[in-house]
């Protein structure tokens, strides 16, 4: 009997020291008694010094930790009371005390036996979690799901990313609205009449504004591809004339700096790719930038040429070297590296925030692409990057820059300025009364909606973001529910990859980005106002066309039912049903990008145009829109086309409503 004892004292001993969380028992009187080993770890101290030592002592507030045990006492429990334990060199554990008494076989209580489980690292990461709810509106609901989901620290990670996302995403429209106000209030006051220093002291104020927009674009890209939100699309340009245009922009510091600029184009890369122009301009200006800011005599040299050629892609390598500074052999590692420069003076000398290699090596890999350099300190620099892009037969868009200047003047031109601030509405009055245009003022899409019915305007200027009805909901009402074809340019302060296609899909014909371009708007407004009488003229012909014929011929249903009334309206009904959801799809797929869904849903609605008898100009354009989706090439004419095809689909549900309706009558 006494060796069974034993032995199960040897068993319970064990499982004591087993555990990683503290074990101890105390006295009555506070003093310790007995410890497991995790214990000696987290205090620092050996078995003999700590016992009969008193308990409170091992802690950072030593009266909280006695109310503690006195609560032990008078409850007879304790659960996850937080205290924390100093180790005797002084790190500190941050602890949850759990507690209960013992009682001997009498049933007097002889002590307090205590485990204080590790929270160190929980709530660190509860901490950092806490931290990442500050930079954006969504964070306590991320915080919420992260901590109920798992105590992971990648999880915390992911929400934090996300949150910071957002964080920047709302503070770069927060900003580059006021920015918009500022830089084109400047650009207005340089065209009066002004003396020298104020002259000097309004071109700062613009260089400054212009330089705090290239960094709220630069650390807004880099969140992006962090946080794997940026997309690119995938569109047909020219990239000779396309590299050519970009270059034009280096042509006056390049000349002031007394440099040489040699272009080498592999004239076998074929003319029309598809890509995204867009950022291969961004990784290019921000490669040539940098080597003309570096670069004080010598030249600057460009090589594209094509590395493969196959069925479907090309790979082309783009080389920007110069004769410039060049970048010590030991920081060429991290010269990629956020806010990273070669040394701390070149930052002093030539400015900058270091973010630009960052979002190039970002931007092209997130392509596929990659990205080397060499370079030899005070000899140059070489940046080459490689890059796929698909093959196409599709025709350009090209736009050709309009300044202001050039053009003659367009007279009797009426613009509708939908936009909430009353800033921006002062700054678009000034643009507008400057070119020449009258105007009309709309604080929200609903206000703008009323003056539309009321008023004839050649064009619609429309903010994304505004209270009551936003951009997006007014122009899909002024295209579905108005009908109305008339030119609408998207004013928005945060300019991302969807945000665009979102303008495009719901019928937007252009954007412009603030701070506001004074020519790149003057350039924009002449494009689409010379386009107008155009497509004035065709919509006329549509109509007249659609009010000699009908837009559905149940001749074809007739035959296939053999004339029978009944099989006809199931007929109808069905194609009623199956339509709306299969636009929705269609609408939705463009605007996530999902190429095989937009391709499924057009399959589907092909077949019924020949069986409704709508006319076979528009299963050529399905047909087309399948086939730019198989292909997955975004062209500016796409998010036109889906528009058109809902449009007739509509069309055709009224028209089969109005036939089911005589069916009925009839029967």
């Amino acid at each position: 009997m006494q060796t069974t004892t034993k032995q199960e004292s040897q068993y319970a001993r064990s499982l004591i020291e087993a555990s990683l969380d503290p074990l101890i028992t105390i006295s009555t009187k506070g003093k310790i008694m007995d410890m497991n080993q995790a214990t000696l770890n987290i205090t620092g101290i050996i078995r003999e010094q700590l016992t009969g030592t008193d308990f409170f002592d091992y802690f950072t507030e030593p009266e909280k930790a006695r109310d503690v045990y006195k609560e032990v006492f008078a409850k007879g429990f304790v659960i996850d009371y937080p205290l924390t334990l100093r180790h005797k060199e002084g790190k500190l554990t941050e602890v949850l005390f759990n507690g209960s008494i013992y009682k001997g076989d009498k049933g007097n209580v002889l002590g307090v036996v205590i485990v204080a489980r590790d929270v160190t690292e929980k709530n660190r990461i509860a901490a950092e979690l806490l931290e990442a709810k500050v930079f954006a509106e969504l964070a306590t609901e991320i915080a919420e799901e992260a901590r109920n989901k798992a105590e992971s620290s990648t999880l915390i990670a992911e929400a934090a990313v996300k949150s910071k996302q957002q964080f920047l995403s709302n503070m770069s429209h927060e900003i580059r609205t006021p920015m918009n106000a500022i830089i084109g209030f400047t650009k207005v006051v340089l065209k009066t009449d002004l003396n020298d220093k104020q002259k000097e002291y309004l071109n700062a104020i613009k260089t400054s504004g212009d330089a705090l927009i290239v960094l709220i674009n630069d650390i807004l890209d880099l969140a992006k591809v962090d946080a794997g939100k940026m997309t690119f699309a995938h569109v047909p340009f020219k990239l000779a004339s396309s590299i050519s245009a970009m270059l034009h922009l280096f042509e006056t510091k390049i000349q002031e700096k007394n440099l040489t600029l040699v272009k080498i184009f592999d004239e076998t890369i074929p003319e029309v790719l598809a890509g995204d122009p867009v950022r291969l301009h961004q990784i290019i200006l921000n490669l040539v930038g940098n080597a003309v800011k570096f670069t004080s005599e010598g030249k600057i040299t460009i090589n594209i040429r094509m590395v493969k050629n196959d069925a479907e892609y090309v790979s082309i390598e783009f080389a920007i070297s110069d004769t410039g500074i060049g970048i010590p052999e030991n920081k060429l590692e991290h010269i990629f590296d956020d806010f990273q420069q070669a040394t701390s003076e070149t930052s002093r000398l030539y400015g900058g925030t270091g973010l630009g290699l960052a979002i190039v090596k970002q931007l092209v890999e997130a392509q596929g692409g990659t990205i080397t350099v060499k370079s030899k300190l005070r000899e140059g620099s070489t940046f080459s990057f490689v890059m796929n892009f698909l093959k196409t037969n599709a025709r350009t868009n090209v736009e050709t820059d309009i300044t202001i200047e050039s053009q003659n003047p367009i007279n009797n031109i009426r613009i509708l300025v939908v936009e909430d601030i009353a800033l921006n509405q002062l700054l678009m009055r000034t643009l507008l009364e400057e070119f020449g245009f009258n105007m009309d003022i709309a604080c929200n899409g609903k206000i703008a909606i009323e003056k539309l019915k009321a008023n004839d305007y050649d064009i619609v200027l429309m903010d994304l973001q505004m209270p009551e009805m936003n951009g997006f909901e007014t122009t899909e009402y002024i295209r579905n529910k108005m009908n109305s074809i008339i030119p609408i340019i998207a004013l928005t302060a945060d300019v991302t990859t969807v945000d665009v296609e979102k303008c495009r899909a719901v019928g937007m014909n252009d954007y412009i980005s603030k701070p506001i371009d004074d020519k790149l708007l003057y350039s924009k407004l002449i494009k689409h106002l010379n386009h107008k009488d155009s497509e004035k003229k065709i919509n006329l012909q549509q109509k007249n066309a659609l009010q000699q014929a009908k837009c559905i011929d149940l001749k074809q249903l007739t035959q296939r039912t053999k004339s029978n009334p009944a099989l006809m309206s199931e007929m109808i009904v069905l194609y009623q049903e199956q339509t709306p959801p299969l636009i929705s799809t269609m609408k939705r797929s463009f605007f996530e990008k999902d190429w095989d869904s937009l391709s499924s849903a057009v399959h589907k609605i092909i077949p019924s145009f020949s069986i409704m008898g709508i006319n076979e100009a528009y299963e050529h354009l399905a047909k087309k829109i399948q086939d730019f989706s198989n292909k997955r090439i975004q062209t500016e004419e796409l998010g036109g086309m889906i528009v058109q095809l809902e449009n007739i689909c509509q069309q055709a549900c009224n028209e089969l409503e109005e036939e089911l309706n005589t069916f009925k009558r009839n029967t």
